[in-house]
């Protein structure tokens, strides 16, 4: 019972904090149309555009841009520039649980900070190393090049203001919320039942096995993956490299409209292999740092 009253405590208390960055998301969300970004992304600075942008909390842009990629209207480095740096839910739950958490706080800039490096390296090595796509092809979705994509790839068009700004954040935050609530739950019976310093030398051995793990569950085209990597590193379960590591592959459903097309179905395989093969690279090594500086 005790666990339970914890768990709805610190869950109710991010709450209000997570509804109101939804709406607040969807106010300043016009929808972005490949009309107006298909130039930025096919520049020299497309890589560092595609990072900046999928550091935004949503979803919305890497379901853009695959569909500009699979028209062959950007390169394969900007696509994986833009996968790596998104992080779906993951800097909304670090921002709601900065009061309460120290360590949520303390991992924010490091968080942005880290996505955004290991983006646009990816994002220019890869392009320097796969030869240049002819953006010559038209685009397989909308009209002219019309591609909107909302926050988490919803559309938009023919719903009320009061649904738009009030009803599908709320809906969005409920779900997000219970993610959090089953996380705290599961986490608040395994401490009470283990303890807190038995899990945190199990932490020491695990570091170099965790990104492995955390970065599958990542490639879950699903908002529950973000929350559920993010809250468990919040409640001390997993160590920053690990969280790190799953929140690169963490793509949402950008990855489903890739996979959609089968006809490539080869390209898609290498590119989540790729998208996996750094995400765990480098949530080992930021490990590896935190360990030797004895973070």
């Amino acid at each position: 019972m005790e666990v339970l009253l914890d768990a709805l405590k610190d869950t109710l208390i991010v709450f209000p904090f997570i509804l109101i960055i939804y709406m607040l998301i969807e106010l300043l969300e016009n929808g972005t149309t490949a009309a107006k970004s298909r130039r930025a992304l096919q520049g020299p600075l497309a890589p560092l555009i595609g990072s900046a942008t999928g550091l935004v909390p949503q979803c919305g842009f890497s379901v853009m841009a695959a569909r500009l990629y699979d028209s062959g209207l950007i390169r394969t480095g900007t696509i994986m520039a833009v996968f790596l740096a998104t992080s779906d839910e993951a800097l909304i739950i670090l921002l709601v649980n900065s009061p309460l958490s120290a360590q949520a706080a303390q991992s924010i800039l490091p968080l942005i900070l880290i996505k955004l490096l290991v983006a646009v390296s990816a994002g220019y090595l890869i392009n320097l190393i796969i030869p240049d796509r002819h953006a010559d092809v038209q685009p397989l979705y909308g009209n002219s090049g019309e591609i909107t994509s909302y926050s988490c790839g919803h559309d938009h068009a023919g719903k009320s203001s009061v649904r738009l700004y009030i009803v599908e954040p709320l809906l969005h935050a409920l779900k997000v919320t219970a993610f959090i609530l089953i996380v705290n739950l599961v986490l608040g019976f395994i401490i009470a039942e283990v303890g807190e310093e038995t899990i945190a030398k199990g932490l020491i051995g695990g570091a170099y096995i965790q990104p492995f793990i955390t970065a599958a569950v990542g490639l879950i085209p699903n908002c529950a993956s973000s929350t559920v990597i993010t809250e468990t590193f919040v409640k001390g379960g997993i160590t920053f490299g690990s969280c790190i590591a799953g929140l690169c592959t963490n793509a949402g459903l950008g990855l489903v409209v890739l996979l959609k097309n089968t006809k490539k179905i080869k390209r898609n395989i290498l590119l989540v292999i790729s998208l996996y093969a750094i995400a765990v690279i480098v949530g080992i090594v930021i490990n590896v740092i935190y360990a030797a500086i004895g973070l």
